[in-house]
């Protein structure tokens, strides 16, 4: 067995397809599927579950991708105590974010990164930031950017980077009777109206906090994954949305939509980086994360 191995494993647990994870390891689909069977013999059971249409991991599986995980982290570890005197960091992070924060903070940070440590070969994925912190405490990425839940699990650690307001919008011009394009006023007017809001994540926890204080039993036309599509939808004229202002503001759509003036404002969010503590004590990881020190 060796590092490769278990990296080309991993990406293939985690995308549980194996056209991606060839790609993503720059190898053939058969070269895979061959050090994967290798694997499996190495270790006397099979790993994962395949037929024509499907790749799952088995039970075995399963618990290898926790040894999987923290062996590669280990590997990054040794590899640069072994070569301390190196001027430069070398290895692989992955980070992960929804397109908004690749537009908004990564785009900035990973250029100066680069600049400062050419040598860390650097993993991004995107996708919706409801998924950002689970990412990171089932050790699928190393560094997440994403808004700050309300209790923070004790194994995690946060920094700060920004405060963004939560908008509710309406779009331009009115194109149903029931979707105004100002802001209701009674309780009985934002109950009938169709709201299309996030299946999960902080900004819903924020919405449902201010629905409750009001007393007003929302009418939930539409709950999405990923604040982009809640734009999209509100600019159709579907129904008034709620999104922060970090997406309105990197959004192509953001000419066919309104910001309704609504008082009280909901609660924003603080939106910074995510990863285990004990990854802060991967060299790799902590050069990132002295990253937004320095702009303190």
């Amino acid at each position: 067995m060796n590092i490769r191995a278990l990296k080309h494993f991993l990406s293939l647990a985690e995308s549980l397809h194996f056209g991606r994870a060839s790609e993503e390891c720059h190898i053939s689909v058969s070269a895979l599927s061959r050090n994967i069977r290798q694997l499996e013999e190495e270790l006397g059971v099979v790993l994962f579950n395949r037929d024509n249409r499907t790749v799952t991991l088995t039970q075995e599986g399963q618990k290898f991708v926790e040894y999987a995980r923290e062996t590669s982290s280990q590997w990054n570890l040794i590899r640069h105590e072994l070569t301390g005197n190196s001027d430069q960091l070398k290895g692989e992070i992955s980070l992960y974010g929804s397109v908004t924060a690749s537009y908004s903070f990564l785009y900035e940070l990973l250029r100066r990164f680069r600049v400062t440590h050419p040598s860390i070969e650097i993993k991004l994925r995107t996708g919706d930031p409801e998924h950002a912190i689970a990412h990171i405490l089932d050790g699928k990425e190393d560094i997440t950017i994403a808004a700050r839940p309300a209790i923070l699990p004790r194994n995690l650690a946060f920094k700060p980077i920004a405060i963004s307001p939560l908008l509710f919008i309406a779009p331009l011009e009115q194109q149903l009777p029931n979707v105004p394009t100002t802001a209701p006023v009674s309780l009985e007017e934002w109950s009938k109206i169709p709201m299309i809001l996030s299946e999960s994540g902080v900004s819903r926890v924020h919405v449902d906090d201010w629905f409750h204080s009001h007393g007003i039993t929302p009418k939930i036309y539409a709950q999405v994954t990923g604040n982009e599509a809640i734009v999209s939808m509100v600019s159709l004229g579907f129904g008034i949305g709620v999104v922060p202002k970090i997406v309105l503001d990197n959004s192509p759509l953001v000419d066919r939509i309104k910001v309704l003036d609504v008082l009280p404002k909901l609660e924003p969010y603080d939106i910074g980086l995510f990863t285990l503590k004990k990854n802060l004590k991967n060299p790799m990881v902590e050069a990132f994360w002295d990253l937004i020190k320095e702009e303190a």
